[in-house]
């Protein structure tokens, strides 16, 4: 029972922490949240150091009951992409298919690979070699944008349409591709998978395309069940199954349940709503999610920033978390920019695209989740367990995403829909959609 009443308490800071916010940060709940957690969890911190209280103990032992990686890879992680699905317009999406179909894979491929090489070649410097593998595993678990952070924070700062569909649809589907790409290699580190073409189009076949398919059917099932009732509770309790028991099919399948609640959630979002509920249970089925995303958003990021209370950094973990920031910021950078390179030849965007997608590519609790599930003692460097470095390293870039870049994209997407409808109203300068 007590980590079901941890539970209970971490709920009520995190709604607690947002109620608070409304009167005195205002800022977005998440970056709030995210923040207050940083503070809670520095002022335990040093309570502990001052002998005031002692709590270091007590999260040793209960963030293991809890096992963060498996809360977020196998529970919360199917309701967030579900309902940020949810609201996902297909037209949209379709109009702008070759813009997230490159960004979310090829861009995804470009960063894990630039975060890779930069970090070989950087701990080779500072003489702390590090087998490749390991380092292209760091640039997989941090590469995609967490939907998690961006799709809450594009939601509330209203950016321009065209815009926004690219920074949420990429970052629903990258994030299915990218634990993809960390599955594959996450094998080859450790598993002894072998690194031949056939071998990784098995691995990517059976993760990324079985959850397609799965999501399909999942989708396809419901919307049925659901046209089929006229009763209101039923209706929402059957869009319930999705994120449990399918997520959790999708799991003992072997396929990527990201990528099965992203499809599904697409096709509830648009068809279903539409055919199978009536005008109050769209408000209601809106209204639901809508409460239930932010409710597990601020849990989890509670949680995240519970996780410093039980590191015990050294000043050289202070520089691998400065070097990772500018490390991945680099290969967002170049990740974006490159496939832009060949889109912009074909269509016209708005001016802000790139600099939105580059500074709104958030990393959130997804990334540490996936650091935290490499398995402690599998690797060391230097006598330093590579897990932890990894962590260390994962956790000041999400920091700084969440924080930094999450409290300061505001004032960017503000000046870009000062200039959307001026840009959108001139034949000659069409801006794609």
């Amino acid at each position: 029972m007590e980590v079901y009443y941890t539970f209970c308490f971490l709920a009520a800071v995190s709604v607690f922490l947002g109620f608070l916010n409304q009167y005195v940060l205002r800022a977005q709940t998440t970056i709030a949240i995210t923040a207050g957690a940083l503070a809670l969890s520095l002022l335990v911190t040093a309570l502990g150091k001052l002998g005031v209280v002692e709590l270091r103990t007590w999260a040793d032992q209960l963030l293991p009951l809890l096992n963060l990686e498996d809360i977020l890879l196998k529970g919360m992680l199917g309701f967030l992409l579900f309902a940020g699905s949810l609201h996902i317009d297909l037209l949209e999406l379709r109009n702008q298919k070759l813009e997230i179909g490159l960004l979310a894979i090829v861009g995804t491929l470009i960063s894990t690979f630039v975060v890779g090489a930069l970090l070989y070649w950087f701990l080779l410097l500072i003489n702390m070699p590090v087998a490749f593998v390991y380092c292209l595993l760091f640039g997989a678990l941090i590469s995609p944008t967490d939907p998690i952070a961006v799709l809450a924070i594009m939601k509330n700062l209203k950016a321009p349409e065209q815009v926004s569909i690219q920074v949420e649809g990429e970052s629903l589907f990258n994030d299915g591709f990218g634990i993809v790409v960390f599955a594959v290699i996450y094998a080859i580190a450790f598993e002894g998978g072998q690194p031949t073409v056939p071998a990784v189009a098995e691995l990517f076949a059976v993760e990324a395309l079985g959850g397609v398919l799965l999501g399909l059917v999942i989708g396809g099932v419901f919307h049925w069940a659901i046209c089929c009732t006229n009763d209101h509770s039923l209706e929402l309790m059957l869009t319930m199954v999705i994120p449990t028991a399918g997520f959790s099919l999708a799991n003992v399948l072997g396929v990527s349940g990201a990528l099965a609640m992203v499809v599904s959630g697409i096709i509830i979002g648009n068809f279903t709503r539409e055919r199978g509920f009536s005008r109050v249970s769209q408000h209601e089925l809106d209204n639901f999610w809508s409460i239930t995303e932010d409710f597990l958003n601020g849990l989890l990021f509670l949680l995240v920033g519970l996780f410093l209370i039980t590191i015990d950094l050294r000043p050289s973990d202070y520089l691998l978390m400065a070097v990772g920031i500018v490390i991945v910021l680099v290969a967002r950078v170049l990740a974006v920019s490159i496939p832009f390179l060949y889109l912009k030849s074909r269509r016209k965007y708005h001016p802000y695209t790139n600099r939105i997608l580059i500074w709104g590519g958030l990393k959130g609790g997804l990334a540490l989740a996936l650091a935290m599930s490499i398995p402690a003692g599998s690797a060391f460097v230097q006598g330093q367990d590579l897990r932890y470095l990894w962590v260390v390293m994962t956790y000041g870039v999400v920091l700084f995403s969440i924080v930094v870049q999450g409290s300061t994209i505001a004032p960017l997407i503000q000046r870009s829909r000062n200039i959307s409808e001026p840009e959108r109203d001139k034949p000659q300068r069409q801006i794609a959609k």
